[in-house]
């Protein structure tokens, strides 16, 4: 299923980026072909496409390999997150792999079969939104290059607002989902018969039928439910008849919203059948929670330790703690409980003495009570299972149980069982559960218009202030949020190996630190706005929001790329002196290119956000604001941080690469020169005399 799901996902986010590498090829190609028609002896078409094209090659290349590098920490997660997003990863790195390609071969043959003939690379000028654009551009460039110095401190000053803001936030460990279904679970006191289920059943089937949608009940806010009491043996999550589960189909039309029915839905069972414990959760969810903790509830509360009844008085404690937190469901105890055994205590004295051994007798006894299938009997076409045991009445009668003969080994008689053993009544656990050797009981609880993470804290502190653990006995807390702690402590770490990663390939490109800072200061102005659109609309933090601030950063870092790649080409290519003129005129050659990148990648990504709380979108919801939001402030920061900054801080060094580059290359051509020699005859030598 999540293959299935995020597999489109991954697309979906990468949609409007796709044509990123063809648009920033054909938009160089066609100024190229526009300056070359303008020029009084201008060049071949070919030569155009081609200069043009291998102009902005490098920071296409670079700056898609940027991109790839940010998401392999996807790759790196485990559990039920890495089976959502890795699909996702997989999909977003192919399909930009693939646009890279066509950019790189199939773009400038197009642009050379349809550019120069057309009617735009003639006309004179830009068009009016454009001009319009530029006038814009050039004052947040100037503005840029005149105090670079505080436009710097207010972004940073910016991005510490940011992160007090996300330190703020609600965590949670993924979105929450409109599954369009509620589960509800019911759980009777353990040993209860199934008799007991039924009429517990019918009180609650009655109170669902009270909101069930019919013609008298147009506004019914529940289609059909089905109910499921127990689970068999063999099942996968066996369970006893006083378990049981609904399962509602809730109405899209209702006018009440998913967390309104929930919480309607667990007041009202409770009201009506006290004494029973009812929980309330989406099926998906339900099973979520399973699959990361092992326990059918977003919060597990585990009291680990040896004696039975000690965990059951703690357990209590800790529930009455935890029971009146706002935006926490009432607690609730795993099912177990002291319930009627019957004692069978062998003597090995008397087994010393009669030649048996525990294995031997207690295999008889399991024979006896529980039965052996021995062999099979067809009956036409069927096969049954041949079980031997004693028959009912002597199973049930512990008074007499002690009479029971036991064949002594060698054929040396038999003896009664109470010769061996002392038969008595007594109680024990119906259940026993252990992890990691020893004991523990489970009080479980879910959260209701709240985050998980500050649930978790307001429950850790009273367990701590109002329950005094006795002396062996601790607590652990496992479930959603152990999860979501995980993965953001693991996207984290991997996310600052990435910056590393893409700290490597810019030095690659621009052997200089400088530099490299300059274009990778794209991140924080892009975290400003991922964190804004999050809070814009009142998101928490999710893994699903972490994974879209790891695609934020590769499209910011690229868009600095090309910026910087240009002013390099300029001073390189064209001679144009390091100077405020220069960066102006390489800023605004660069505008095009920046904002269409960062338009289509835009639009791409609006369904997302503006239908993303409908089912089946609540996964990339999040993906998809944190990348809106970083693209405004990322581009917008482009003109008016960027410039300043290679002027001021980095612009040095890139004159100072391009000077050693160029007295490179007339060295070498010096030399070349120099190894050029003209063969000259003897004859020409020669003094006449």
């Amino acid at each position: 299923m999540t293959s299935i799901c995020a597999g489109p996902g991954g697309i979906a986010v990468a949609m409007g980026e796709l044509v990123d590498d063809a648009i920033v090829d054909v938009e160089n190609i066609f100024r190229r072909l526009k300056e070359n028609n303008a020029a009084g002896n201008p060049k071949s078409s070919l030569l155009v496409v081609y200069e043009a094209s291998k102009e902005i090659r490098g920071a296409v290349v670079f700056g898609t390999a940027v991109v790839i590098l940010v998401f392999l920490p996807l790759f790196a997660l485990s559990g039920v997150e890495g089976r959502l997003f890795a699909p996702l990863g997989v999909a977003y790195i192919v399909s930009i792999l693939a646009s890279l390609l066509v950019s790189l071969t199939v773009t400038p043959v197009l642009s050379y079969y349809l550019l120069p003939q057309s009617e735009a690379t003639h006309r004179e000028g830009d068009g009016p939104l454009l001009r319009a654009l530029k006038w814009a551009a050039t004052r947040l460039i100037r503005m840029s290059m005149a105090a670079p110095a505080w436009l710097l401190a207010i972004t940073w000053l910016l991005v510490a607002f940011a992160g007090w803001e996300l330190a703020n936030l609600g965590r949670n460990f993924l979105p929450q989902f409109d599954e369009g279904s509620i589960l509800v679970n019911v759980t009777l006191p353990p040993g209860s018969s199934l008799d007991a289920s039924n009429q517990v059943s019918q009180l609650i089937d009655n109170k669902f039928r009270q909101r069930q949608l019919t013609l008298d009940r147009p506004d019914g806010e529940i289609l059909h439910f089905v109910r499921r009491t127990g689970r068999a043996e063999m099942d996968e999550h066996a369970a006893p008849v006083n378990a049981g589960e609904y399962i509602l189909s809730m109405n899209p039309e209702a006018q009440h919203g998913r967390e309104e029915m929930i919480q309607q839905i667990l007041k009202e069972l409770r009201n009506e059948v006290p004494g029973v414990d009812i929980e309330v959760e989406q099926p998906l969810a339900h099973l979520i929670s399973h699959m990361v903790s092992g326990v059918y509830a977003q919060i597990a509360i585990k009291v680990v330790g040896d004696d039975l009844d000690t965990l059951l008085a703690t357990a209590e404690k800790v529930k009455a703690a935890i029971k009146d937190i706002p935006g926490v469901t009432p607690p609730v105890i795993e099912p177990v409980q002291q319930t009627p055994e019957l004692h069978i205590r062998l003597r090995p004295d008397d087994l010393a003495r009669y030649g048996l051994t525990r294995e031997y007798v207690g295999r008889i006894m399991q024979t006896a009570l529980q039965g052996e299938v021995t062999s099979q009997v067809l009956e036409g076409q069927r096969r049954f299972d041949l079980l031997v045991r004693l028959e009912q009445a002597y199973r049930t009668d512990y008074a007499n149980l002690g009479r029971l003969r036991i064949d002594l080994p060698g054929n040396k008689g038999q003896a009664d069982l109470s010769s061996l053993a002392d038969i008595s009544e007594g109680v024990g656990p119906n259940a026993v559960n252990r992890e990691n050797a020893r004991r523990r009981i489970v009080i479980r609880c879910n959260t209701q218009d709240r985050d998980l993470a500050s649930a978790v804290a307001e429950i850790q502190q009273r367990v701590k202030e109002r329950v005094e653990m006795p002396e062996g006995y601790f607590v652990e807390y496992a479930g959603q949020f152990e999860s979501q702690q995980r993965a953001t402590t693991l996207i984290v770490l991997l996310a600052a190996v990435s910056v590393v990663g893409m700290f490597l390939v810019l030095m690659l490109l621009y052997p200089s630190v400088r530099i490299v800072l300059q274009v990778l200061n794209a991140l924080p102005t892009a975290f400003i706005g991922g964190v804004m659109g999050l809070v814009i609309t009142g998101q928490s933090l999710t893994v699903a929001s972490l994974v879209g601030f790891i695609s934020l950063g590769g499209i910011a870092v690229r868009n600095g790329v090309l910026l910087v790649t240009h002013y390099f080409h300029l001073m390189r290519e064209e001679n144009e002196e390091f100077s405020p003129k220069m960066v102006l005129r390489g800023s605004l050659e660069r505008l095009a290119p920046v904002l269409m990148t960062a338009l289509t990648a835009g639009i791409g990504l609006v369904p997302l956000v503006w239908g993303g709380q409908e089912p089946g979108r609540e996964i990339l919801y999040p993906v998809a604001t944190v990348i809106l939001g970083g693209l405004v402030t990322s581009t917008f920061c482009e003109f008016l941080i960027h410039p300043g900054l290679f002027l001021a801080f980095s612009g040095k060094d890139a004159e100072r690469l391009v000077k050693a580059e160029q007295s490179e290359e007339d060295e070498l051509h010096d030399h070349s020169m120099a190894r050029r020699t003209v063969s000259v005859p003897a004859a020409a030598h020669a003094t006449v005399r």
